[in-house]
């Protein structure tokens, strides 16, 4: 018999206690009362809320306590699980089923076998191989962020260097600020936000430098000094901190010593009930691949909703259910100081890269009836397929209300919705919270144009192309508009005087564009009426003017 196993029961081994791993261990517990559940985490907490460390650094969370959620003797109590910490899983016996246990104290070790085993160990921070990176901290487990409030306050650092500007690192960023921190951003790609397209993370570029974050874009860190660090080129950045937040790669040392299969894109391969190769082990969390809901192919998606719906699966399955992990979009949220940006599906970048044809709209709405006071402006972008009018995915920029938008888009897709058939949504409306015609119904209503009733549209970054063909630029603005910025080489004729004044217009194709792209459409459907050939700039001079803050159309 293998070491430490019971006759009687069922045992559950589970490795790695915070989000997937302690809700495999509750749900097989609601399952299964008789079940033997062991958990080792060969860290110091439990079943923590990781997503809240940026803000208990940046003293918005002030109660650290707030953010553990729970204790191996309250697990203990509450469900008879029995939680061991700075406990670390290192080698698993498949053949014997056991797995050999080092306690991180003394260094003692033993083995325990189990019937069935669940791997949660999640994701590791990415520290790249540089000369002094030894002085660099991460941000992913309650310890980091103990060590990281120990120094703010012993220290009291005045600069602060953020390696990486995807969500951790601008949340980070935003945090360092709030404590009175001087702060750099470092980011090798020429933007931060990666799942953004370029004219949609204009604004967040824009916000950061609004709040004191000083941004090198499309910079390499390669060395950390004493106080400073070092980009290529030689550029030197005051750090008296410095906070890695490039990235994290899944977890799979355990995995890979055991034999399990690893996926292409470096994560544990697991079937529909989140099962290895090896019918006695399974696997979630970080660590694991997802199958992507637009492309259908291997994605890592880190994100702690994912992680608990495949624990749940993982304990049903264990019990003999049948279960389905369904594909995953990565939806995804953030707060940058007064800016919302949240993000669902494919960004037009990827799209172009997978060679996929799609139609863009963008829309710039507020987040309820203009007329009732406080409205916040935000921008929309929605992407699908114009021949089975399939959403591809969206991106959301702005104020309040950023946050519903992106959690209905994201329903529609996983609800097979199409693109027009978000104007039939009945959306809760009243002035406070939204509009007659709600921005995700504007977005169906473009939509419907575009596929029924012969409506064309360019996208900015086309617009350049399309002028140098010959097509001739109309602002349908106010003078006054006009005046206050226009894209150069454009003729203003406004919407309300157009009628009057078509001899105005120059012969061959027309380019029409007005702010948001409301009045252009009107317009456009105007001059094709009368036998014009006119297309609208999709999204106005608004996302035409937030696509020259980015690298242009090189960047798609």
């Amino acid at each position: 018999m293998a070491a430490g196993k019971r006759v009687s029961q069922m045992r559950t081994i589970i490795v790695g206690a915070v989000a997937g791993g302690m809700s495999a261990a509750t749900r097989l517990r609601r399952l299964d009362p008789t079940a033997d559940i062991v958990v080792f985490e060969r860290g110091n907490h439990v079943s923590y809320a990781n997503c809240g460390l940026p803000y208990h650094v940046g003293g918005v969370i002030t109660d650290r306590e707030a953010l553990l959620l729970q204790t191996p003797a309250s697990l203990r109590a509450r469900f008879d699980l029995d939680v061991r910490v700075r406990t670390e899983v290192v080698a698993i016996d498949r053949a014997r089923q056991v797995v050999r246990v080092r306690e991180v104290d003394g260094g003692r070790e033993h083995e325990e076998g189990y019937d069935r085993l669940v791997l949660s160990p999640g994701a590791a921070p990415i520290v790249p191989d540089l000369p002094g990176i030894e002085r660099a901290f991460t941000l992913r487990t309650v310890t980091d962020a103990d060590r990281l409030t120990t120094v703010l306050a012993d220290r009291q650092p005045r600069t602060a260097v953020v390696v990486g500007g995807g969500f951790i690192g601008l949340e980070s960023a935003e945090n360092l600020r709030r404590r009175g921190l001087a702060v750099s951003l470092v980011e090798l790609d020429t933007q931060v936000l990666a799942p953004l397209d370029p004219e949609m993370v204009s604004p967040v570029h824009a916000e950061l430098r609004r709040h004191g974050v000083a941004l090198h874009l499309g910079a390499a860190l390669t060395k950390v000094l004493p106080d400073a660090v070092e980009l290529a080129g030689g550029q030197i950045l005051s750090a008296d901190l410095v906070l890695l937040a490039i990235g994290v790669r899944p977890e799979t040392t355990l995995a890979l010593a055991a034999g399990l299969t690893i996926g292409p894109r470096g994560g544990i391969t697991v079937d529909a009930s989140m099962r290895t190769n090896d019918p006695h082990i399974y696997a979630i969390g970080d660590a694991v691949e997802k199958t992507d809901r637009i492309g259908a192919e291997p994605a890592l998606i880190p994100l702690a909703n994912t992680a608990n719906r495949q624990g749940r699966l993982a304990a049903d399955a264990i019990t003999g259910k049948t279960v389905t992990l369904s594909r995953r979009l990565g939806t995804a949220i953030v707060q940058i100081f007064d800016l919302t940006v949240a993000v669902t599906g494919w960004n037009e970048k990827r799209l172009r890269a997978a060679g996929r044809t799609y139609q863009a709209i963008h829309t710039h709405p507020a987040s309820h009836a203009g007329y009732y006071p406080g409205a916040q402006p935000m921008s929309l972008k929605l992407l699908f397929d114009p021949h089975d009018r399939r959403i591809l995915g969206a991106q959301a920029v702005g104020g309040e209300g950023v946050d519903k938008r992106i959690d209905v888009l994201a329903t529609a897709i996983h609800a097979g919705l199409t693109a027009d058939e978000l104007a039939d949504l009945e959306l809760a409306y009243a002035p406070a919270f939204g509009s007659a015609k709600d921005p995700i119904n504007m977005l169906g209503y473009i939509a419907d144009n575009l596929l029924t009733d012969g409506q064309r549209t360019l996208q900015w970054h086309e617009l350049s192309g399309a002028l140098a063909a010959g097509a001739a630029l109309v602002d349908v603005r106010t003078p006054a508009e006009h005046a206050a910025g226009h894209i150069p080489g454009s003729i203003n004729l406004p919407l309300d005087d157009l009628r009057h004044r078509l001899d105005e217009l120059p012969t061959g194709d027309l380019i029409v564009y007005c702010q948001v792209g409301q009045r252009g459409h009107t317009a456009t459907a105007l001059l094709t009426g009368l036998n014009r050939r006119a297309t609208n700039l999709d999204g106005g001079y608004r996302t035409w003017h937030a696509g020259q803050g980015s690298d242009d159309s090189a960047a798609l």
